[in-house]
């Protein structure tokens, strides 16, 4: 009898953690549950894990820290981001990185454990099958995701970017805000 796969889930929701880390078990895996980058971290240099569903945001080091750090610790381990703040900058970085694949929340362990069925094909570094986005496209996207974070008030997201609020709203002007 074979050992069962084990996966370890990263996130610092509490809840989802959880929730993720029962469905896995009862899918048959041995199940790992770290909410910070230093218990992640830990486990992996204790515990060989075949798996890891790893959240983006989360506070202290980034879920792209923690990424860097596993593979660091564990080079074959198979890696999921998951996040609910996705951009094309992170998913770019994750990718460069070696994850499996980058999911944006809501997702469900289905869909989590299908991704890590998708065998990547390596791709040389001159034939990369994406577009390096602009600066101009990336500090939009930034602007855009701390706009959202506060609740659309224009004068706290320009004190949150640490810009005059009436720089921020001429950016705005220039590139409209999807709604």
């Amino acid at each position: 009898m074979t050992a069962p796969l084990a996966i370890l889930v990263v996130d610092d929701d509490d809840r989802l953690r959880e929730r993720l880390g029962r469905a896995f078990a009862d899918r048959g895996l041995a199940v790992h549950l770290a909410a910070d980058h230093a218990t992640a971290v830990a486990t992996a240099q204790a515990t060989p894990l075949d798996r890891a569903v790893v959240d983006l945001r989360m506070p202290g080091p980034n879920g792209l820290a923690v990424v860097r750090d596993l593979l660091a610790a564990q080079p074959a381990i198979a890696v999921v981001v998951v996040t609910g703040y996705g951009s094309i900058a992170t998913a770019v970085e994750a990718m460069r990185l070696g994850v499996r694949d980058y999911l944006t929340k809501p997702c469900n362990a289905d869909q989590i454990l299908a991704a890590f069925e998708v065998e990547p094909e390596p791709v040389p570094d001159a034939e990369l099958p994406y577009e390096v986005p602009s600066l101009a496209r990336l500090e939009f996207e930034h602007i855009e995701r701390v706009l959202r974070e506060c609740n659309g008030n224009v004068s706290k997201a320009a004190r949150v970017l640490g810009m005059h609020r009436r720089t921020l709203q001429y950016k705005l002007a220039k590139f409209p805000v999807r709604r």
